[in-house]
């Protein structure tokens, strides 16, 4: 197959296209947007790259295609031959990301070009809902669940492993025994944004505000104890982080959520959420 050069690595010159693509869609893009605001497009502030289609900077109008590459490949837009310029890169180094992830059309396009080098996939999630609420959750939020304390980190940290195992199939703790993992949970309880309810000490209840960009942020890692489940809690215990992103910090809440885990998605519709738009997930 004929290939195109390969997607260009954007600089401080490409900021205001950059801050664009996003702003067109800052629930699609939240991942990504939150790093940018933070770091700008210094790759080693940024913890990864920003790609483009276009060979040259665009200093006004839209780019052509976007794609984030670092811990997660993210590629965020772009039609065929964009995706085909991102693969390209991609494939020019060996593969470091745990995932591709992000709107199902990009994700699923440049898995098709990048399969043949890094396939077969663990896993390809293909109809992922992408949720948003911006509004009071229809449903009472539970009192009870609240941020975690940093002096609470060790009995909060087999709840985020158990439901990482459930949701991603794999432990946290290979590899590096844990470190990597345990690192970011105390990023997330140090920042405010690991949320859990506790019984007896115990963890019934857990989700995190995984990124946060200025206008939103996006749940994650919502986990209920399996001798709880059945009991609602994980519909008040997200309809309580909910209300924290909304009314607490101005953000619009969202998610993305397996479209054959029916009762989450019942329970996500009950909270309030609508769905904004499809991702997809290659887990590696």
């Amino acid at each position: 197959m004929l290939r195109l050069a390969g997607a260009r690595l954007l600089d401080d010159r490409d900021y205001p296209a950059v801050r664009a693509a996003l702003a067109a869609d800052p629930v699609g893009s939240c991942m990504v947007s939150a790093r940018v605001e933070a770091a700008g497009l210094d790759p080693w502030r940024l913890g990864g790259e920003l790609w483009a289609a276009d060979s040259r900077p665009v200093r006004a109008g839209r780019l052509q295609g976007l794609c984030f590459s670092g811990p997660n490949l993210i590629p965020l837009r772009g039609n065929a031959p964009a995706l085909r310029s991102f693969a390209d890169r991609a494939l020019r180094r060996q593969r470091t990301c745990s995932s591709l992830v992000g709107p199902a059309e990009q994700v699923l396009g440049l898995w098709d070009e990048l399969e043949g080098e890094w396939g077969p996939a663990r896993e390809v999630r293909d109809d992922q809902p992408l949720m948003a609420l911006d509004s009071t959750p229809l449903v009472a939020a539970d009192p009870l669940v609240r941020p975690v304390r940093p002096d609470e980190l060790e009995r909060y940290l087999p709840a985020a492993v158990a439901m990482f195992i459930e949701e991603v199939g794999v432990d946290p703790r290979s590899g590096d025994g844990g470190a990597s993992y345990r690192a970011r949970v105390t990023e997330l309880i140090g920042a405010g944004r690991a949320f859990a309810r506790f019984e007896d000490g115990e963890v019934v209840f857990k989700a995190e505000i995984g990124a946060m960009s200025a206008t939103v942020g996006q749940i994650q890692g919502v986990w209920v104890h399996p001798d709880r489940r059945g009991d609602g809690l994980g519909t008040a215990g997200t309809a309580a982080v909910v209300n924290r992103l909304v009314r607490g910090l101005g953000r619009t809440a969202s998610l993305y959520v397996n479209a054959f885990n029916t009762p989450a998605l019942a329970a996500y519709r009950k909270i309030g959420f609508k769905q904004v738009g499809q991702y997809a997930t290659v887990l590696f």
